[in-house]
């Protein structure tokens, strides 16, 4: 089945030409998370959002469904009334919302441009026609293009009005989800898992990316709990106490699949200083010398301070007076004894040995 032509239309109050571009639309089913009963309503993805018509020719939308709190998209294999149509549950974050298409093949139509609007990416987890897949890959192009250019109505996503509890772990970086895609597909070797501040500024979000035939890039929010630490918020919430055990718990699940971000920032190899030009006063950028600057030379010893060697015995002056040269040609007694009985024991051995 075909894209369903878009159609712009423009009325009194609600002109259609004021909406988004409409990737797709035709009829659905729908029934919120308040509602008891379904209703038939012609649904046009415009953007990032679902708008809800009576019927193909009004031009005032009666409902509008913001694709920014997605959550998760799977089948409803409950049974129908209709034995062809095909169900299909839209979790957000504030409930889910039942849709059913006409038939199967609409349903996996339905699936691939909400996916590619959601992710900016086109899955590659559904049964699609080459055609379908190139249709879907110019609607990922244009919602990219629109949202680059398309006027910010929203504060900048950091810093979070939330204080965050413990440590940040090392892949945090405050920066948008297109910047979050870019980041990761422009560095592919420096890990595929980054944490960064959610778009209300109240919660986190974890963007990860993995190559299959292409970018594969996925977003999962982190929310803060009241009783303390935070939450995976996929469709078995897994609760974490640190923010460390987010990006831990999101390695084990996945086997190790996904790694944190860690970029390295470059620093700077040499030392750069701005002078002014004496001649002209141009300020120009210099390079330092690398090479390690010359020692200092050694200084001269002071004079005065060079010790003079001890004056020998025998060059002291004979002076009698000289109390130096009296201490050293004044043997005590107690040296005299000794040589005495010193002398008297060598000459007893020569008498013994002759």
């Amino acid at each position: 089945m075909a894209a369903a032509p878009v159609r712009q239309r423009s009325g009194p109050g609600g002109p259609r030409a004021q909406l988004p571009p409409c990737y797709y639309e035709g009829y659905l089913e729908k029934r919120g998370p308040k509602e008891k009963a379904s209703r038939r309503l012609w649904t046009c993805l415009c953007g990032n959002s679902l708008y809800f018509f009576n019927n193909a020719k009004d031009s005032h939308y009666v409902e509008k469904l913001d694709l920014s709190g997605f959550v998760s998209l799977k089948d409803d294999c409950s049974r129908d009334r209709n034995l062809e149509a095909a169900r299909l549950i839209l979790r957000m974050k504030d409930g889910e919302t039942k849709l059913t298409a006409p038939n199967l093949e609409s349903r996996e139509l339905w699936k691939g441009f909400l996916y590619s609007v959601v992710d900016l990416n086109v899955p590659s987890c559904l049964t699609l026609l080459p055609g379908q897949l190139q249709m879907l890959k110019e609607v990922v192009d244009k919602e990219r293009s629109r949202r680059r250019t398309r006027t910010p109505t929203r504060a900048p996503p950091s810093p979070l009005s939330v204080p965050l509890v413990g440590e940040i772990p090392p892949c945090f970086r405050p920066v948008s989800r297109t910047e979050a895609e870019v980041l990761l597909e422009r560095h592919p070797d420096c890990g595929n898992m980054l944490l960064r501040p959610g778009r209300d500024g109240c919660s986190l979000a974890v963007t990860t990316r993995q190559d299959l035939n292409g970018s594969v890039f996925r977003h999962y929010r982190v929310t803060q709990r009241d009783q303390g630490g935070y939450v995976i918020d996929v469709e078995n919430p897994i609760p974490c106490a640190s923010l460390h055990e987010v990006i831990d718990a999101l390695v084990e699940k996945t086997a190790g699949t996904l790694q944190p971000f860690l970029l390295e920032e470059p620093y700077e190899e040499n030392i750069t200083y701005v002078s002014a030009n004496d001649e002209n006063g141009e300020r120009i950028l210099h390079t330092a010398p690398s090479s390690p600057l010359p020692k200092a030379p050694a200084l001269p010893p002071k004079q005065g301070l060079s010790r003079s060697p001890k004056p020998h015995a025998d060059s002291l002056p004979a002076s009698p007076t000289n109390p130096m040269r009296r201490l050293i040609l004044s043997p005590s007694p107690l040296a005299q004894t000794l040589n005495e009985e010193l002398k008297m024991k060598l000459e007893k051995r020569r008498a013994s040995q002759e």
